[in-house]
């Protein structure tokens, strides 16, 4: 299944959920519409997400607490996809304040995310 809106592209291949974050700046209205839209793709199953943030331009706080709590529903492990030094000062920064319930690592490649991501299928 595809879907798309105005924060992210969302595509399960695999067994596992890709998430393409747009060109955004994300807050909660984006947060709440990210996590709704990947419940529709994901029907109910619970299963591994690789989230490609390379493009995401800045998150505020109520925006990474709803990711952090509500965003963990139906996930068994987040792999995000990171490029220095934006993306990645925002997953390091995310990972060390919101402290994800659910097995959490940042990659700089694709690859090796799907490595990490292939034990929770």
């Amino acid at each position: 299944m595809f879907a798309e809106n105005e924060y992210a592209t969302y595509v399960i291949k695999e067994g596992i959920l890709y998430v393409e974050y747009k060109n955004v700046k994300l807050d909660l209205a984006a947060a709440i519409s990210i996590v709704e839209d990947r419940f529709v793709v994901q029907e109910g199953q619970s299963i591994p997400v690789l989230c490609d943030i390379r493009k995401v331009r800045g998150i505020n706080k109520t925006a990474r607490i709803y990711l952090s709590i509500e965003g963990s529903s139906f996930v068994k492990a987040v792999a995000f996809i990171v490029e220095a030094p934006v993306s990645d000062m925002f997953s390091k920064f995310y990972l060390r304040t919101s402290k994800p319930p659910i097995p959490t690592m940042v990659f700089e490649t694709i690859s090796e995310a799907l490595i990490f991501l292939k034990k929770y299928k």
